[in-house]
């Protein structure tokens, strides 16, 4: 009879195999946890570039244009995708509203796989920011933008490139401390050229 005689000490490296993989996704996550990186901050690969060319229809019963880039020309459009069943989407209403009035730049609004109707219902009950408003009933002009949901805001210079993004609802000290900054570095930026 031959015995197989183990290694102890591959045994012994095989026990602390998982132990040492354990330690070691741990040791990443802390570098991450602790590097001081927002992680709600999404990087688009679009920052820089020009916008989507997507032309969208204009939401019907609504007395405004459908949705198209080639309107950008030359002015500074931020791009906010909203749809009337998403709440926070509601929670940033009031601060759109308050964008629209500063006159020195347009809103563009993309409706989300919304209904009509609820979308025509939402802008009424909340006001309408927009100058121009197209529905993607597909979802596939979001697919262009590179949306991950909605709401989502996009700051398009004069010069039809993205100049900025934003995930989720804003919220009075984003408009504050990161919004208006690019806006206002966008339209210096048109101003000067």
């Amino acid at each position: 009879m031959s015995e197989q005689v183990e290694n102890p000490g591959r045994r012994r490296w095989l026990l602390l195999l998982p132990l040492a993989l354990f330690l070691a996704l741990s040791g990443v996550f802390l570098v991450q946890l602790l590097s001081g990186r927002d992680s709600s901050v999404i990087p688009s690969a679009l920052i820089g570039r020009e916008a989507p060319v997507t032309s969208l229809p204009a939401l019907d019963g609504i007395n405004l244009p459908g949705f198209d880039p080639a309107q950008f020309a030359g002015k500074v459009t931020l791009v906010n995708v909203w749809a009337s069943w998403c709440a926070p989407c509601r929670q940033e209403h009031p601060l759109l509203m308050q964008l629209a009035a500063d006159g020195r730049f347009d809103i563009a609004g993309l409706n989300y796989k919304d209904q009509p109707e609820n979308a025509r219902r939402f802008l009424n009950e909340l006001g309408n920011p927009y100058t121009l408003i197209g529905t993607d009933d597909s979802g596939r002009a979001a697919i262009e933008w590179g949306v991950y949901g909605v709401p989502e805001t996009f700051l398009v210079g004069k010069d039809g490139r993205i100049a900025y993004k934003h995930v989720g609802p804003f919220s009075p000290e984003v408009v504050t401390r990161e919004l208006m900054p690019q806006i206002e570095k966008a339209l210096a930026a048109g101003a000067s050229s």
